[in-house]
């Protein structure tokens, strides 16, 4: 009995120890250059350089590159994020899952004034809902966000 309730409350502290983890913020970080309204670079607190990607928001490809083709708005979803975010500090939240495949950090991340800039751009119109499991944390924020920028024809969803 004892070695399952000592088994049970390890179990719990790595859990708790996890969720941790996920739920931390970084401290702020200087954005070194906007890529696109989804990605951007940041110098992280190692003095390294760090490629973001956005958690749960996908916008239009704003430049040719491969496969991918300029898309509908994307130009303007580019723009916006660089007014945003160019010379400003940013603090990263991590969800499950830290890094994509192309070993991007994944990251939502709020502006020094508190602003959660992932759900800006789809209340403003600049960037869709993606979600892909793990990382849904924000998942129905992002949905209600988009339902409503979509009902005022804002940004992408414009006339």
């Amino acid at each position: 009995m004892r070695a399952k309730n000592f088994f049970i409350l390890f179990l719990w502290l790595a859990l708790v120890q996890q969720y941790a983890f996920s739920q931390q913020k970084t401290a702020l970080l200087p954005v070194t250059k906007v890529v696109d309204g989804d990605t951007f670079w940041v110098l992280n607190s190692k003095g390294q350089e760090e490629k973001i990607r956005l958690i749960g928001v996908d916008s239009p490809e704003a430049r040719n590159s491969g496969r991918k083709r300029i898309e509908y708005f994307g130009k303007e979803s580019s723009a916006y994020a660089k007014r945003i975010l160019e010379g400003q500090k940013v603090r990263l939240e991590y969800d499950v899952q830290r890094y994509d495949r192309y070993q991007r950090t994944l990251a939502y991340v709020y502006l020094e004034d508190g602003r959660f800039f992932n759900a800006l751009l789809v209340q403003e119109g600049y960037a869709t809902v993606a979600t892909f499991p793990p990382n849904v944390k924000y998942e129905s924020l992002f949905i209600k966000l988009q339902r409503e920028a979509r009902t005022k024809g804002k940004g992408l969803w414009g006339k």
